[in-house]
């Protein structure tokens, strides 16, 4: 097929738009900076409409994965970004006649601040959702559902924390953390939370991509299906940069405190980087999120083919070869 990316540049987007040139796609990718794959590039911010409608031009599917992805930041900047930009590219597909449309969401969208304990994908809520990214995200994925008809083939997939080599929206996020001493358990540390091993995460966008129009106008949550409490995360993270496991404890009150206050000062100062500390992330740390996954392996055809112990020891495969380097 003739597929277009958004976002190519980021981890999960590169490593899907690899997977689709690896078995034979015509493949089209579309963000703002060189993504360096051997495919054709249209360099664009995606909520440029006549720049997405010419990538988009000819192409059987779209997977769109652009976003901006934090914790802080100005909703105007999340709303251009995850609407705006979601809104171009379902805008693009109708004019252009794409037959289909894998839209990369997040389970935050129907995250209220309560533990998912063995949930599925449940409606995404802009109201309640916490954090401008997840709200931005939720309207994002609500027009992108309503959008689904016998022409435009839609379907969002939902993939929870996914990680992996080259990672630098988790993974070196805990790492250089733990490496200044800063690493902290919030609470317990006994959550169980899902992950996703990039490459299952990968391979269920292109079962998507596969499956529609046979399976359409649903969201679907993506991960590993194999729940590990936070501190053995943080644990087996930093295991795999031949670091030491954290040991200093946070109570879960002072760190909503703590990350109330370091947003303010963000915020307040126009600091474009991410504090160590928000109410967002002690709420992720500290609540179970974990999925039933049965839905999804059915409607897809996909089942993670990684487990998360073989990819800890591939993380730190890759962290013994980049120390090397």
């Amino acid at each position: 097929m003739k597929v277009l990316v958004t976002g190519a540049t980021g981890m999960l987007g590169r490593n899907t738009a690899q997977a689709l040139l690896a078995r034979g796609d015509d493949i089209t990718v579309l963000q703002r900076r060189p993504s360096g794959l051997p495919c054709t590039e249209v360099l664009a911010d995606v909520a440029d409409l006549p720049a997405v409608r010419r990538a988009a031009a000819g192409q059987d599917a779209v997977v769109h994965l652009a976003a901006k992805v934090d914790v802080v930041g100005r909703w105007a900047d999340y709303a251009r970004a995850n609407i705006d930009g979601t809104r171009a590219v379902v805008a693009a597909c109708r004019s252009e006649s794409v037959g289909r449309l894998v839209h990369v969401s997040s389970p935050a969208v129907a995250h209220t601040g309560r533990s998912l304990v063995g949930v599925g994908a449940d409606p995404a809520d802009p109201v309640h959702a916490r954090g401008n990214y997840a709200r931005s995200k939720a309207v994002a994925e609500r027009e992108t559902l309503a959008a689904d008809s016998n022409h435009l083939a839609v379907l969002c997939i939902r993939p929870h924390l996914v990680w992996g080599p080259g990672d630098t929206q988790l993974v070196e996020r805990i790492v250089s953390r733990a490496r200044a001493g800063r690493l902290a358990i919030i609470g317990s540390g006994a959550a169980l939370i899902d992950t996703t091993y990039v490459d299952n995460a990968v391979d269920a966008l292109v079962a998507a991509v596969d499956s529609a129009p046979a399976v359409r106008g649903e969201a679907f949550v993506v991960s590993n299906g194999e729940p590990r409490t936070v501190a053995e995360i943080l644990t087996r993270l930093c295991g795999a940069a031949r670091l030491p496991a954290p040991i200093r404890r946070v109570p879960v009150a002072p760190a909503l405190i703590a990350g109330a206050a370091l947003e303010a000062v963000w915020t307040l100062s126009g600091r474009a980087d991410t504090p160590p500390l928000t109410r967002f992330l002690v709420e992720q740390l500290t609540t179970a999120h974990w999925f039933d996954q049965r839905r999804t392996r059915e409607a897809l055809g996909w089942a993670p083919r990684v487990r998360l112990d073989d990819g800890f020891d591939e993380l730190s495969r890759w962290f013994a070869g980049r120390d090397q380097a």
